[in-house]
């Protein structure tokens, strides 16, 4: 079956890092904030992943969900979810709010500062997991390292950013947030486990696998992204190591030479159309190897890097 090592892309961001791990085969000196992983031939793929890499917050934000994001003409909305591998100790990450706010008192402390103290901070450590649904309002905080596995949809609404310069979308982000607490609980999810981390309900399924050293482990789906966090080995006869991302579709035969830990997505179609959606992206990556009118009239000016 098809399986494709996807290609690492740095994007430098005022918030990013220098000490970048060398594993992750990123060259330059640049502040390195992300690494994406896309195919060699530019495709449309329902899931994007990402490493993202911190020295200060990012900005507080909120994703539409798919509904309010197709009123307007996108192909979706977005849900992510984090997996943190490193964090300083006074690391954190921003979910939900501390409290049921109102529109109005959403807006008054996006323009006043005061969701700063609203944002609900999670202090996080290694193994810290949790899942974004499309509304929350959060924020990725500094002396973080963490996967985030996300619809590949990039529509991003800014409500505050600590006074730098950069636009905020206080309209839209208002409208589709759902400023109340976090509803899930805390997770830590050991290196080591073997379980499931996102299940049905969301638009991907996320898992952790573990393999034994010198041992075979066969995975089957669809369409499946694996990023592999610790060890090394093969899959369909090709090597792989830690900082990367693979694409498979229909399953793949892994070959373990060191202990293994990973992660597995797989997107979940729904709808009419879904068989044929994910027949049309296998073929596309087979043959190349909310809110305003505003919005509507231009829907790439609410797209903003984070």
């Amino acid at each position: 079956m098809p399986t494709y090592r996807l290609i690492a892309q740095a994007v430098e961001k005022p918030w990013g890092r220098t000490d970048i791990p060398s594993h992750m085969g990123i060259d330059g000196s640049g502040r390195v904030g992300e690494i994406w992983f896309s195919p060699e031939q530019e495709t449309s793929l329902p899931l994007l992943v990402k490493y993202i890499f911190t020295s200060e917050s990012l900005s507080v934000q909120v994703h539409p969900n798919d509904e309010q994001a197709q009123q307007y003409g996108l192909s979706g909305g977005k849900s992510e979810c984090w997996y943190v591998l490193d964090a300083a100790p006074d690391a954190k990450l921003g979910i939900g709010t501390t409290q049921d706010l109102t529109c109005e008192e959403l807006r008054a402390a996006a323009l006043d500062g005061s969701i700063e103290a609203l944002i609900e901070w999670k202090p996080v450590r290694p193994g810290s997991f949790y899942y974004i649904p499309a509304g929350t309002v959060h924020a990725i905080g500094g002396g973080v390292t963490l996967v985030e596995i996300q619809q590949n949809n990039d529509v991003t609404f800014r409500l505050y950013d600590y006074g730098r310069p950069r636009e905020l979308h206080l309209e839209q982000g208002i409208e589709v947030s759902v400023a109340e607490p976090y509803a899930m609980p805390d997770r830590i999810i050991p290196l080591t486990a073997e379980e499931q981390l996102v299940v049905s309900g969301a638009p991907f399924t996320l898992d952790i696998i573990q393999g034994a050293a010198q041992t075979l482990r066969q995975v089957e789906g669809e369409m499946l992204w694996f990023i592999p966090l610790a060890g090394s080995g093969t899959i369909d006869d090709q090597a792989w190591r830690p900082g990367e991302c693979w694409l498979i579709e229909g399953g793949a035969a892994f070959a373990v030479a060191e202990q293994m830990s990973g992660l597995i997505a797989r997107p979940i179609f729904s709808g009419p159309d879904a068989n044929q959606h994910s027949v049309e992206v296998i073929e596309t990556v087979l043959r190349r190897a909310v809110c305003g009118s505003a919005w509507r009239r231009n829907p790439l000016r609410f797209r903003p890097s984070r």
